[in-house]
């Protein structure tokens, strides 16, 4: 859907980029006192990295301004996301004497524990061409606090899509949220939007979330997905794919970069709410956030894989019809699901 005359850039993000070092294959939580053993462990660019390379790896033109340490982590994850990803990082930084946050994620169960560490950048004055014009912009709300770029983002004519976090003052309170006026689509989870609304239901806090930015998109978690368009009328609501989920590390990054691929390639809202959730799906698969996060190549394999299983519900793979034209041919396919993690950052790709 790119014309000539569109910025430079599909998608600009900002926020800050961590080490992850992941655990896998741990039978329950660590135990205080004891020694636990993980069977897989995986190291790659975390936080905000795991949103850039999801964008990326599904073929958006990504602009990350972040800050990286001077260290040998802040080296590694520049040149994963620059040289790996081909994410644009001319607008982010090398800080001086300063480390690179770091977190480690257990995954057990199902789920994940994290324990992290990491210091504030000191501040820089922005780049008067920060943010760049871009078709979108993805933006992590923080309950209390505004970040003056995304009005600025917004005023380019970008298309600002919006999650948040947790809100750890208890306030739930959507004018503490003074950004999301400027956003297109806001992607809470099912809790946060019962929380911000006060609905006892998901799919009416979605409803009521309208009345604050045009696309509310509820995740539900292993319900799938609910989304509506306060300006076409549309709703729509997808289940989530079962999968065996080995690290769900990412997956709401995933989630929304599958959103804003489907938004800016014009999609109908269930197509795109349907494209978050299988990619999400696809990337808790695997380990590590930004690792995990697929490619058409594994979008095309799955495609190609369910639709030569026996007895699949007509109904079901119908939901997903539309990818058959946009999968690349079989042969350029690789086998999935993919294992890309390796053990540490000190190895190099053979080549």
């Amino acid at each position: 859907m790119r014309v000539p005359d569109d910025p430079p850039w599909d998608v600009y993000l900002t926020g800050t980029v961590f080490l992850d070092i992941i655990f896998t294959g741990l039978d329950s939580a660590p135990v205080r006192g004891t020694e636990s053993w993980a069977r897989g462990m995986g190291s790659s660019p975390g936080g905000v990295a795991n949103m850039a390379t999801a964008l990326a790896r599904l073929g958006l033109k990504t602009s990350l301004a972040a800050a990286f340490g001077d260290d040998h982590y802040g080296e590694y994850c520049w040149d994963a996301l620059a040289q790996g990803e081909g994410i644009d990082l001319a607008l982010s930084r090398t800080v001086p004497g300063w480390h690179s946050p770091v977190t480690v994620s257990m995954a057990y169960e199902g789920e994940r524990t994290m324990v992290s560490h990491g210091h504030e950048p000191p501040p820089e004055e922005p780049a008067p061409d920060c943010p760049p014009r871009a078709r979108a912009a993805v933006a992590s709300l923080t309950p209390g606090s505004s970040a003056p770029w995304v009005a600025q983002a917004a005023r380019k004519g970008t298309r600002v899509f919006a999650d948040v976090g947790w809100d750890e003052t208890g306030a739930w309170d959507l004018a503490g949220l003074p950004d999301l006026k400027h956003c297109e689509a806001f992607l809470p989870n099912a809790e946060e939007a019962r929380r911000y609304t006060g609905a006892d239901c998901p799919r009416e806090a979605a409803h009521a979330l309208t009345a604050h930015v045009p696309v509310a998109v509820v995740t539900l978690g292993s319900e799938g997905a609910y989304a509506v368009d306060r300006r076409t009328g549309e709703a729509a609501e997808v289940p989530a794919i079962a999968v065996e989920a080995l690290d769900p590390t990412g997956a709401g990054d995933v989630f929304v970069a599958g959103f804003v691929t489907g938004t800016l390639a014009g999609w109908p809202l269930a197509d795109r709410l349907a494209f978050a959730g299988l990619t999400a799906a696809l990337s808790v698969q695997e380990f590590g956030g930004s690792l995990s996060a697929p490619g058409w190549s594994e979008i095309g394999a799955w495609w190609r894989k369910v639709r030569s299983v026996p007895g699949q519900d007509p109904a079901a793979l119908e939901r997903y019809a539309f990818l058959a034209d946009l999968v690349p041919p079989k042969e350029q396919v690789r086998p999935w699901p993919l294992r890309r993690a390796v053990p540490t950052i000190g190895f190099r790709r053979s080549a």
